[in-house]
């Protein structure tokens, strides 16, 4: 598990006060940049020297609350399933004790030139999977 703290600035919200719904997969995409990170994979790295990117191959949202001006949020990051290829993990936006999204998110590993599919470093599997 990885938790991630994002504040909500005023430039996250619409005319209602509230975030706008695709502010909430920037602050997932970056909890999963640091979840990498943490694990000692910067992404520019990973492209250097392993020739390798990730890519958001699919994604399940649920909305259950807003979040709003000013909240401290935390995105908590799951490993759900690793394989050769791909990871899934559960991403969840909370607000304290409140949920307010979940995403069950599956990320593809490619080649950094040719954007086809490719196997995951082992190193980095038994990082994550160890995380």
């Amino acid at each position: 598990m990885f938790v991630f703290p994002v504040r909500v600035y005023y430039e996250d919200t619409d005319a209602g006060g509230v975030v706008y719904h695709s502010r909430y997969l920037n602050f997932m995409e970056r909890a999963r940049t640091e979840w990498l990170r943490a694990a000692g994979f910067a992404q520019a790295a990973l492209k250097q020297q392993e020739q390798v990117l990730f890519v958001v191959h699919s994604m399940q949202l649920q909305f259950k609350k807003p979040a709003r001006l000013d909240d401290q949020l935390q995105v908590v990051s799951r490993l759900i399933e690793m394989k050769r290829g791909s990871f899934s993990c559960q991403q969840q936006i909370m607000c304290g004790e409140t949920m307010l999204i979940e995403a069950q998110v599956k990320v593809a590993c490619v080649d950094a030139d040719s954007f086809k599919p490719t196997g995951i470093p082992a190193r980095l599997k038994i990082a994550l999977e160890s995380s």
